[in-house]
């Protein structure tokens, strides 16, 4: 950890915020275009999880430009890809028609303004007129960072997005998720564990998302292994119980008259 700054760490954060235990939701999962809004299909649930894979597409490309333009760094430009400005609290960066980091082509503006302490981490992100390949983004991520010792990271994302994807589907996020890491010997060993509250809209529903108990799991598990999430839709709140500790693919959802269905990811 020694030899680890605070960026890279945010950007490993990131991975595990975005993709474990929801990056295997079914890409051929459909909606159930017959149903009366008293259930919770695979399709919505899979808009719900991966709502932050969209909100949180620059994240890895965010922690490269402010590790590169940050307080502390030496200011490297790349004034092929993008023209940078810089203020007291941050920085200014108009992309025109970048390939970073394996994106498609990005295009529009960032301003980004940032802190930093002994052992914290803190900035805020604007997007406007910002282009990810075809993918729209607008809005602000403000992203809070602080690691005591060496094993034991905490990451806080507070996001306020809109996403306007190439088909036209529109889709909103608003809330705040918490991540807690412990770093272990192995993947098997790194533990997290996520909470929070947020708001999912797709243009058609909103979804109100409460994390009643933490989703908790390990690097080695491409899912959350235990945890509860409450989703109220339509004034139906449905309960999603992430397991008892094992790795699988299966949720199972709870609703209001103690019904329960099991849901693969």
């Amino acid at each position: 950890m020694k030899n680890i700054s605070s960026y890279q760490i945010l950007k490993s954060l990131f991975l595990v915020l975005v993709f474990t235990g929801f990056q295997s939701c079914s890409k051929d999962a459909e909606m159930d275009l017959m149903s009366d809004g008293a259930e919770l299909t695979q399709f919505e649930l899979r808009t719900i999880l991966e709502a932050d894979a969209y909100t949180g597409l620059m994240d890895e490309v965010l922690m490269d430009l402010i590790e590169k333009n940050g307080p502390t760094a030496a200011k490297i430009a790349d004034q092929d890809c993008y023209e940078i400005s810089y203020t007291e609290s941050g920085f200014r960066v108009e992309f025109g028609n970048c390939v970073l980091n394996t994106t498609e082509n990005v295009n529009g503006v960032l301003e980004v303004t940032y802190s930093e302490s002994v052992g914290n981490t803190s900035f805020s992100v604007n997007y406007t007129g910002f282009f990810v390949g075809a993918v729209a983004l607008s809005g602000t991520r403000t992203i809070e960072i602080s690691h005591s010792g060496e094993t034991n990271i905490d990451l806080v994302v507070q996001s306020d997005m809109t996403v306007k994807l190439p088909e036209g589907t529109v889709l909103t996020e608003k809330g705040t998720k918490a991540l807690q890491i412990q770093l272990g010997t192995s993947l098997e060993f790194t533990i997290y564990n996520l909470s929070g509250s947020w708001t999912v809209s797709d243009g058609s529903a909103t979804y109100i998302v409460d994390i009643r108990e933490p989703l908790e799991g390990n690097l080695a598990c491409p899912y959350a292994v235990t945890g509860l999430m409450d989703i109220e839709k339509n004034d139906l709140e449905i309960g999603v119980d992430f397991g008892d500790g094992t790795c699988d693919n299966e949720v199972t959802l709870i609703y209001p008259n103690g019904d329960r269905e099991i849901l693969e990811l």
